[in-house]
This record gives C-alpha cells, structure tokens and sequence, in this order.
C-alpha cells in the first residue's frame, strides 16, 4: 500500500467505557465529574498559591506549579469526553478525535514522566550539593529543563501519532476503555504495526525503566546524603521536603507500570482500564493533596491565599 494512497474503512471508533451497564452509568458520572472537579480546583489552587506567593518563587515549586498545570491538562483530555459520552449516551468518536486525544494524553504523560526526572534532580542539588544548588538552577536553567521536557515529550506522542496516521483500520473499531489508548488501537489495525511497536518499546522503555532508574539513584545519593545530616530537625526537614516527590513518583509508576508490565489474562481488558484509571484521573487528582499536606511551606502559602480570597469575597 503506497503513503498517500491509503484507505480505511473505519470513520469512527466505538469506547465501551468503565461500564457497559446502563443502570452504572449515572454513578460513573457522578464519582467521575467529583474527582474532576476537584482535581482541576486542586491544581488551580496549587498554582495560584505559588504564583502568588513570594516565598515559593525558588526552583522546586516551579517546577511543582508547571507539574500542576500538567496534571490538569492531562486529566481535560481524558475525563470531560467520557462524562459527554455517557451524559449524551453516546460512545462513539472520530478517527481524527482520537488521534488528537491520543497525540494530547501521550504529550501529557511524557511531560508527567520527564518532570518528575527534573524534580528528583532539583532536590539532588539542593541535599548534596546545597553550595552551588542558587547557581546551577538558576531562572534561565529551570526554564531550560522545563522546554527541554517539552520537546522530548512532543516528540515522544508526535511520533506515536504519525505512526498510527499510517495505519489501516477495516472493520473492528470496538475500544474496550473509556479512551482513545494506544496499546487498545495498535490492537484494532488490520496493518503492520511493527514500527509503533519498536517504538513503544524503546520509548517506552525509556519513560518506564530509564527515567525510574535515575530518580531512583537520584533518592538513593539523597537518603545517603540526608542521613549523614548532624541535627534531627535538619533529616526531618529533607525528608519533608522529598517525600511528597517520592509519594508522587510511586503513585505514578504503580499504576502505569500496571497496564504495560502485567501479563495479560482473560480480563486484562478491566485490569487496563483500572490501571488507566489510577494514573490518568486518580494521580493527578490526589497529586496537590500529597503536595499540600505533606508540606509546611504549601500549607502556609495555602493558608495565606484562602484568607486574601476571604477578604476579597466575605
């Protein structure tokens, strides 16, 4: 088959959803409208409370701001079409719908993975090497690692999304999850998809094994770093400001780890969308609450931004 010349028969694909009971649907909307709308007031919140705040203009709540702004991102791509899908009872989306949905979910899942790289290496100069942390992560340089994750994660869903551009899809269009996911279209073609699947291993690979490997060597130097702190009060203060970064890491990877690392059994199907569940609309969800409460600077800049918005509206 030529590039350029290439047909298919499919226009459309059908998202079976969580559920494909008619009776769930009304609960799957409601528990799924609360956690996206606390999700988006949650990391609404976490990026004012830092953009407001002077005490939290240093590099590591930079950075957290932006990871904010990611998860927001990442949970609109996924969520507000699946609760129009089931308000509307409808399950259908285009070919064209999907490829955008998949390019913008795999474009916000990179970024996820490439900031929580970046963060782990924030707080590595911080811990170990606090004397030259003001001069290496300066303005210039965390907006350098901040385009920089930017990019590798473009390139990473551009890549996918060409690729599945250039394969045929004929007759099966049934997606059993409530979103265009990749590995559930790869699945669906009727053509070689040997090319998204070198792809998706080494890419993959590199987002699942590589990066994990690095934050935790990264977390490895640090805990050896922190231990050898004199005063307790100094360890509790590292490990404070670590451990709402390492929860989030760990949150993330179990579940994502959970859809491409488990061997797939007969009811994979509902192990996947669980697994899709927990890292696309879950993570970012309980993301500014690991962050806030975990935190004694978030806690007060919090603090201070609801009382002005008190002030404001009494």
């Amino acid at each position: 088959m030529k590039p350029g010349n290439r047909t298919f028969d499919v226009s459309e694909f059908l998202l079976l959803g969580l559920s494909e009971q008619q009776g769930q649907q009304p609960l799957l909307f409601g528990i799924f409208l609360g956690m996206y709308l606390v999700t988006v007031v949650g990391n609404v919140v976490i990026i004012l409370a830092i953009g407001s705040d002077p005490h939290l203009h240093t590099p590591m709540y930079f950075f957290l701001a932006t990871f904010s702004l990611t998860d927001l991102c990442l949970s609109s791509t996924t969520v507000p079409r699946m609760l129009v899908n089931i308000q509307a009872h409808r399950r259908t989306i285009t070919y064209t719908g999907c490829l955008s949905q998949i390019y913008f979910f795999l474009w916000f899942i990179g970024l996820d993975v490439f900031l929580l790289a970046v963060m782990a290496y924030d707080r590595l100069l911080a811990i170990c090497y606090p004397l030259h942390y003001t001069l290496v992560m300066n303005p210039k340089c965390c907006i350098l690692l901040v385009v920089m994750s930017l990019i590798l994660a473009h390139s990473y869903s551009l890549t996918h999304t060409l690729l599945l551009a250039q394969l045929s899809f004929c007759t099966d269009n049934i997606i059993p999850h409530f979103f265009c996911e990749l590995l559930s279209l790869l699945k669906l073609s009727c053509s070689n998809a040997y090319a998204n699947q070198c792809v998706l291993i080494y890419w993959g690979g590199a987002l699942t094994i590589l990066i994990p490997l690095l934050i935790i060597i990264s977390y490895v130097r640090i805990v050896a770093a922190i231990v050898n702190v004199p005063s307790a009060t100094g360890k509790w203060k590292a490990f404070s400001t670590c451990g709402s970064h390492l929860s989030a890491v760990c949150l993330f990877y179990v579940s994502a780890i959970g859809v491409y690392f488990i061997p797939s059994t007969a009811d994979s199907a509902s192990k996947d969308r669980i697994a899709a569940v927990m890292y696309a609309v879950v993570t970012p969800m309980l993301n500014p609450f690991i962050y806030s409460l975990r935190n004694k600077d978030m806690k007060n800049a919090l603090g201070r931004l609801l009382s002005r918005r008190a002030m404001i509206f009494p």
